[in-house]
């Protein structure tokens, strides 16, 4: 899909050249993943601590014994 964006050239130019990237479309691409990829990332770590476990529940019993 084509679309056309204002974006800030040294920006992407800086971007392009720190991660050794051969086009801005590959740059701009990683650089989405990358974004999404943290925020999710920050939305886990929002829930340490905010799960209750049951404290008698026993993780040891549950592994494959071979």
């Amino acid at each position: 899909m084509a679309t056309n964006l204002a974006l800030d050239n040294s920006l992407l130019i800086e971007a392009q050249k720190i991660g050794g990237f051969k086009t801005k479309k590959d740059t701009v691409n990683t650089a989405l993943l990358e974004f999404i990829q943290r925020h999710k990332q920050l939305k886990i770590v929002k829930l340490f601590s905010k799960i209750d476990y049951d404290p008698k529940y026993d993780y040891k019993k549950c592994r494959d014994r071979k």
